[in-house]
Parts: structure tokens; sequence; C-alpha cells
């Protein structure tokens, strides 16, 4: 059976065991080159070599891509940071690192590596390209591996996140006023200034302008979708930031509703009967001793009608208790959420001598208020 990790993309290979993987959306960027590719080639090349040349520059500017990524793979697993995959996707290529550095010196030094590899990358190009002769095939991509190496790291070095820039942006305001989450939210502005400022008034007015490029349908198009891609990356972190400065105000002790521990074979309708009246906004399924077996979902409640309540029992719409669904009401904030990752659920028991629960969507209402 396929690894359920790997579903989305085609796993082309590992390094230092972290899986690379080639997203669908990369197939039709590689297919769009190829095609666009060829047509520019065919006067240089001669037809039929054309197609074979621009399929070799799309598989070099896809290891280039990958090694630009490995560059912020080992130097993320050099501090210890633990790496989930790298992907490569229709216009990036993306380092899934699950916790963030701990520090402003090794955000700078993780986000800074993969631009330095591109950087060198497009040093080789230029150094090999100068062995071959003037309109040779080989020259050719050699010079197009300079280049667009030399693009990638320009691109990713501008100043506003997602872009690897923005994280050295980060780094650096996060050093200076001893505030990440600050930090974060100047560079994710930064980053939707780049998106609409400065990527078109690059790609479609400057570089035109200085004979780089055309001015053209295609290259509006290009701008838009790396423009989309940074704005869309940096109100992601914009958004992740704010929620990140609430954490200290999401805890068990705030968010839990008080309980009515009722048995499994009460009827439903009796069960919110009781708990309107005492003020309980949960229920607990326990046995005839008071142990507890088992919460009920909100959810269920809601969903089953009025009429059908005296009908039905607490214990169809109940969950039986295990380690997970127990939380410590000490929780708060980072601590809180990964207790609740390891057991996704809608409603937990809050350990203690007051029957009471906490509720997933109260924590996430808290959470974008």
């Amino acid at each position: 059976m396929a690894d359920p990790r790997f579903r989305s993309g085609v796993l082309i290979g590992r390094v230092a065991g972290v899986p690379i993987l080639l997203m669908p959306s990369w197939f039709l960027f590689a297919a769009y080159l190829v095609i666009s590719g060829q047509s520019l080639l065919s006067d240089q090349v001669g037809q039929g070599e054309a197609y074979w040349v621009a399929a070799a520059f799309v598989l070099m500017l896809l290891a280039s891509v990958v090694l630009h990524e490995i560059g912020h793979c080992l130097v993320a697993r050099a501090f210890d940071l633990p790496v989930r995959s790298i992907s490569v996707t229709l216009l990036a290529g993306l380092t899934e690192i699950t916790e963030p550095p701990q520090t402003p010196a090794r955000e700078y030094a993780v986000a800074v590596s993969g631009p330095m590899v591109s950087l060198l990358l497009s040093g080789t190009g230029v150094a090999a390209a100068n062995l071959f002769d003037h309109g040779s095939t080989v020259r050719l991509l050699f010079e197009g591996v300079a280049v667009t190496n030399g693009a990638i790291a320009a691109l990713n070095l501008l100043p506003g996140l997602p872009l690897d820039g923005g994280r050295v942006l980060r780094s650096v305001l996060w050093q200076l006023g001893k505030d990440q989450e600050r930090a974060t939210r100047a560079s994710a502005r930064a980053g939707m200034a780049i998106a609409l400022v400065v990527v078109p008034g690059l790609l479609i007015g400057v570089l035109p302008a200085l004979g780089v490029g055309r001015r053209d349908a295609s290259t509006i198009v290009l701008s838009a979708l790396v423009g989309a891609f940074i704005y869309i990356g940096a109100v992601g972190a914009l958004r992740r930031s704010k929620a990140v400065s609430k954490l200290p105000l999401v805890s068990v002790t705030a968010l839990a509703r008080p309980a009515l521990p009722v048995t499994a074979n009460l009827p439903l309708a009796e069960a919110v009967r009781q708990a309107h009246e005492l003020g309980a906004r949960g229920l607990l399924v326990v046995d005839g001793n008071g142990r507890l077996e088992g919460i009920v979902s909100e959810a269920w409640v809601r969903q089953v009608p009025v009429d059908r309540r005296p009908w039905v029992v607490v214990a169809d719409g109940a969950r039986r208790l295990e380690p997970g669904l127990m939380i410590d009401p000490d929780l708060a904030g980072e601590e809180l959420l990964t207790a609740m990752r390891a057991t996704p659920a809608s409603e937990y028991v809050v350990t203690g001598p007051y029957p009471r629960v906490l509720v997933s969507s109260d924590v996430a209402a808290a959470m974008s208020v």
C-alpha cells in the first residue's frame, strides 16, 4: 500500500532520510516549458533537436530547484530541526520544516542556504559554459543553468515572506527587536508589497525595458502567478503569526465548559433538559458507579431532531474515552494545541474534581478573534 504522505506527489528520492516529492502541478509546468522552449530554440538548434534541448533544460532546472531545497534541508538538520519533506510544485520548491528555528541566527542560516546554493550553481554554469564553443548546444544549456539559477537566487532573496529573503529579513528584525512574531508580521507585509508592486514592476516593466524577456501575454500571466504565489504565502504567514500571538490567552482553564454526567441509557431529550436546568454545556457518559465512560458529541446532539430526542439515548452519540481525550486543566498555548493534535477530537474531558469539557471549536474561535 502507498504511503499516504506521498499520495499527492511522486517520490523521486531522499536526502538524509527526507523524501523529495514532485507534485502534479510541476509536470504541467514542465510540459509548458518544453513546448515553449522548443519554439524559441528551433531557429538555433533545429526543429528536431529543440525538443531534446528544452527537455534537458527542464531536467537541469528541476535539479537546480531540488539542490536549492536540499541546502535548506541540510542546514535545518544540522540544527536538529525536523524536516518532513521536500516538494517541487508549479512555481517553487518547499522544504517543510516542522519546528521553527530557535534563534535569529539559525533562522538566517536556514533561510540563506538555499539562495547560496543557487548562486553557486549559477557561477558553475557560467564557468562550464566558457568551456564550450559559442552556439553549441551544451554551452546553451549551461548558460540557461547560469541564468535561471541567478534568477532563482535573486527572486528568493527579495525581502518578504514567504521568500527566503523574507526569512532573512525576519531574522534581522527578530534580532533587533527581540520579538519573533512582530518580525514575522513585518516580513509578511513586505511580502504582500513585493507581490503587488515589485514582481509586476520587474517582470512587466524593468526587465523588458532592459531587453530581458518580452512584455507580452505570457509575461503578464507569469507575473500574475508569481505575485499570487507570494501574496498568498505572505497572507498565510501573517494569519499564522496573529494566531500564535494569541496562544498565551488560549488555555483549558479559560475555555472549559461545565458538563453534566449522565448514564448511557438516558434519553437525549431528558439529558438536554437537565443540562439546561443546571447550566451545563456538555454531556459526559458515566456508569452506575459514576465512572467516566465516554463523551457526547455536541455536533451529534444538534443533528438529532427535537421530536426524535425522547427516543434516542445519549450512548448513541458518545465516543468512548481513551487517554488522548483526557486533557490536563493546566495546559495552555502551544502545549494545549500539541495535546489536541496528538488525538484529534471535537470534545475532550478535562481532568479534575469537577465535570468539564473542552470543545475544539471554542479553541479555534479563541485563536481567530
